[in-house]
């Protein structure tokens, strides 16, 4: 029975009520140990009538071991697998044990939980239970929070019980479980000892145990009759922690001891009880099973621990405490030495380790193995762990220092930055004299300072490499950091290299920055090759390439198949980053939709992965949208977040594009001289604070708003600029964009005719409109200037670039046309997420295949459908498919496909 959680118990219902309506969420009972938290989720679990229940719980001894508390979680429901995704369905199976195969990415992983757990719901409906989450392993805690940050659409109610401040990153929902309320605390004494307490003893007791239920419990229990009549005075202090329960391990025989501490460092029934008869017979007993069996019914009756299952359970963690803390060093080992000979895998790795006195190599390679396999499943975390204590176990100095280099890099691959950089100092340390091994820390270092870190200090630790690999990745820094003497420098030093794509584009891109006629003709054979790319990271070279050369589109269209290639190659761990290419590329094709959709994923991933740089390229990029959507309040919200991310990390492009967003919403709003005023100053920014490529992209930007501002001196000199950036420049949209700002800047007709015919981005050749319409109606010519204008207006409008199109209807009503609008677009009526499940319909794919592809539940990509519907008035997918293809081909700009 409970006394006095009527609150917190009314928490959870609401949470079981919500999911069983299809709006699940996940919460987190958080209290100390013994507040009753275990006993709230039996409560709550009984409680949602028709709804399944899974249960898992975290166990110390079983932290280290990759996804055991998943395993325990999702083995019942294991028959379901089938209708999962192929490749989330592969990486459960991987983790279940019914696949050789690795589970791969943790992303796709987190993802294919959360599908099972979906399909384990079905229409009534899911309680999952997650009891001393502190103590899961971290690929099951990584795998669980992601899946619990998705629940939204489903029918599930997670429920997270943990200890003290233990971190539950992203479930912002908290019921804390403190001591009862003092009438629940007198009520709960009352009904286990009434007749011997005494109304004293009962206050002084709440007053000294805090009221935890647990503690009220125990003490009360160890008390004598006197004490609880209050005719003796309590004890002083009263026992607490491991204490509380060390009279009874004492009490126990030493047979139960024994089976107490071999439960207390490993849970397998099995492997207890044979660890168990072993050393009982090798003490010299002629009937160890019945000695055993003796054991376990007194260890059972004590009240310390019980079977359940094939598995031995404490009745309570501190139970744990007091045993381990009762048994001395050597016999915490030598349960371990039994235990490893009656295990196999990664628990007889684990079992070495705690048995093991002193570093041998044996016992370090065993536990190298093991990280090993929890890497190939995708448990990057326990990857860390075993590979961090492997190196403590490692004799010679230079393996030490590799086995501690790749913990760091799982750590990094896991999510947790900041384990992976001490990992990486104390590998650095230990490879002093080993220049090969010292060279591949560093760039590691490198990475790790990009991704997270200083991207200056990135530039510095790469630079100090010869490979190509590092000089490229060096190149790469610098190019976000803006230092353009860098990558000249380095693109020279890579220039000594062999030929090769890579060195061809890192020694082009130097070239042509330092004017050399011989980088856009490097950069040239380089794009020439990029038919032969498979990985994502080529791309993203020939990305940076055609960006030398000046050729937005061309850049565009590599980023875009660079993001394909991340999503289908399983490599999804780099997608974060990948996914900046690919949102800046939408946005500059002008498909504002679908930018808005792949930056909203792309922030969600890089926060979940820690990339703190790139949570600032994806939060510039929103800015830059919410400008061209006229949102004032959200543009200047994202741009500061990420500017307060870039300008300390010194990454000059994401500052320069958040920058730029500022200006852009200016620009937008009409208010012409604080946007060239924020021009002005993007073009005059250094490196880390601003960026060579933001400056000459955002040029047509900063010439309109040089001439809007009447500075015509100004926008001559922007023009200029922009000649120079874009004078190896081939592409038609290249072109086209040069000669509107050759049109703004001369005053030129001629030069406004050549860029539409030229232009081959719809929205830039909306912009190109909107300009030319307006000249020719403040020319007295509405006639000439309303087509110009109607094109820009339902562009615009399509787009959903509200302030540009409400320029344009103004603009086009001035000229005497009141017009139609444009039908409302698939856009406006849907959410980004909406708008990419339609996308893919449109595209063909399966509601199982979108699921794949986006991280989602098949159910999730189902219930969007479902929504999707009716607020387009259809009814099918066909109808779905049909009506985005027909205003795509309509409105291109829009993209959303």
């Amino acid at each position: 029975m409970l006394y006095g959680r009527f609150a917190e118990l009314s928490a959870l219902d609401e949470v079981i009520a919500q999911a069983r309506q299809g709006c699940g969420g996940a919460v987190v009972l958080r209290g100390e140990a013994g507040a009753g938290k275990t006993a709230l989720l039996d409560a709550a679990a009984g409680r949602g009538e028709a709804m399944r229940v899974l249960r898992t719980s975290g166990v110390e001894s079983e932290s280290d071991l990759a996804f055991a508390a998943l395993h325990q979680l999702l083995w019942p429901v294991a028959g379901s697998l089938e209708a999962l995704p192929g490749p989330q369905r592969d990486a459960v199976r991987a983790i279940l044990g019914h696949s050789a195969d690795g589970a791969g990415d943790r992303f796709l992983l987190g993802a294919g939980v959360l599908s099972l757990l979906a399909e384990a719901a079905g229409p009534e409906g899911l309680i999952c239970v997650v009891d001393d989450f502190q103590w899961a392993d971290r690929a099951s805690a990584d795998a669980l929070l992601f899946a619990a940050r998705r629940l939204a659409t489903e029918r599930i109610a997670m429920l997270i019980a943990v200890r003290g401040d233990a971190p539950v990153k992203g479930v912002p929902t908290t019921v804390d479980v403190r001591g009862l309320p003092e009438d629940a605390a007198a009520e709960l004494l009352e009904s286990r000892h009434g007749l011997l307490l005494a109304a004293s003893v009962r206050r002084e007791l709440i007053t000294l145990t805090g009221a935890n239920p647990l503690a009220l419990n125990e003490i009360a229990a160890r008390l004598t009759p006197a004490q609880l009549a209050g005719r003796q005075p309590l004890p002083d202090p009263l026992p607490g922690g491991a204490r509380l329960f060390g009279g009874r391990v004492t009490a126990l025989s030493a047979p139960a001891r024994l089976v107490a501490l071999l439960a207390a460092v490993e849970a397998d029934l099995e492997a207890v009880l044979r660890s168990a008869e072993r050393l009982v017979a090798g003490a010299g007993s002629e009937a160890a099973a019945s000695v055993v069996a003796a054991a376990f019914a007194e260890l059972e009756e004590s009240g310390l621990a019980e079977v359940s299952g094939t598995d031995v359970r404490f009745r309570h963690p501190l139970m744990r405490s007091a045993v381990h803390e009762a048994a001395t060093p050597a016999e915490v080992r030598h349960v371990h030495a039994a235990l490893a000979e009656q295990t196999a895998g990664d628990r007889r790795a684990w079992h070495l380790a705690g048995a093991a006195l002193g570093q041998t190599e044996p016992v370090a390679l065993a536990l190298a193995e093991a990280a090993a396999r929890a890497r190939d499943r995708g448990g990057y975390g326990a990857a860390a762990t075993a590979l961090s204590r492997a190196a403590e176990l490692t004799p010679g100095p230079r393996a030490r220092a590799v086995r501690l280099k790749d913990a760091a890099v799982a750590a990094w691959l896991g999510g947790r930055p900041g384990q992976a950089e001490s990992l990486l100092a104390e590998a650095r340390e230990r490879a002093e004299g080993d220049t090969t091994l010292a060279m591949e820390i560093a760039q590691l270092r490198g990475r790790f300072e990009l991704n997270s870190g200083n991207a200056a200090e990135a530039v510095r630790i790469l630079a100090a490499g010869d490979t190509l690999d590092m000089l490229a990745d060096a190149v790469e820094a610098a190019s976000y950091v803006g230092d353009t003497a860098a990558i000249v420098e380095l693109g020279r030093r890579a220039a000594a290299h062999p030929e090769g794509f890579l060195r061809d584009t890192v020694a082009g891109i130097g070239l042509t920055l330092s004017g050399d006629p011989a980088g856009p003709g490097l950069l040239r054979r380089a794009l020439a090759r990029a038919g032969e790319l498979e990985d994502a990271a080529g791309r993203l070279w020939a990305t940076a390439a055609a960006s030398a050369l000046g050729e937005s589109d061309l850049a565009t269209e590599m980023a875009e198949r660079a993001g394909r290639v991340a999503r289908v190659s399983g490599m999804t761990g780099q997608l974060p980053v990948v996914l900046e290419f690919v949102a800046t590329a939408d946005r500059l094709a002008g498909r504002l939709s679908r930018s808005q959709a792949v930056s909203e994923e792309g922030l969600a991933l890089a926060r979940e992965a820690g990339y703190e740089n790139t949570v600032a390229a994806h939060l510039a990029n929103l800015a830059v949208l919410a400008a061209l959507r006229g949102e004032a309040e959200s543009c200047e919200r994202q741009a500061r977040e990420a500017l307060a991310i870039a300008i300390p990390h010194r990454v000059g492009l994401s500052a320069g594009v958040a920058s730029y967003a500022l200006a852009l919403l200016e620009l937008c709003l009409g208010r012409f001289a604080a946007a060239h005023d924020r021009f002005t100053a993007i073009a005059a920014a250094g490196p880390g604070a601003g960026h060579p490529t933001v400056v000459w992209r955002t040029a047509p930007d900063r010439v309109e708003a040089a001439v809007g501002a009447g500075d015509e001196a100004g926008a001559r000199a922007a023009l200029s600029d922009y000649e120079r950036s874009t004078e190896h420049a081939a592409t038609s949209e290249s072109r086209a964009l040069l000669a509107r700002c050759r049109g703004l800047a001369e005053s030129s007709e001629d030069a406004f005719g050549e860029a539409l015919r030229l232009h081959t981005n719809p929205f830039e050749a909306a912009r190109t409109a909107l300009l030319l319409g307006e000249r020719l109606r403040r020319a007295q010519r509405p006639g000439q200037a309303r087509a110009h204008l109607r094109m820009a207006w339902e562009i615009f409008e399509q787009a959903g670039a509200r302030p540009w199109a409400r320029r344009a209807r103004e603009e086009l009503r001035a000229a005497g046309e009141s017009g139609q609008a444009p039908p409302t677009p698939v856009r406006d009526a849907l959410s980004p997420q909406e708008l990419r499940i339609a996308g893919l319909v449109a595209d063909g794919l399966s509601s199982k295949q979108i699921a794949a592809r986006l991280f989602l539940s098949p159910r999730t990509v189902e219930y969007h459908l479902y929504k999707i519907y009716p607020k387009l008035g259809i009814s099918s997918r066909t109808e779905l498919a049909r009506l985005v293809v027909l205003q795509k081909a309509s409105a291109p700009e829009d993209g959303m496909l």
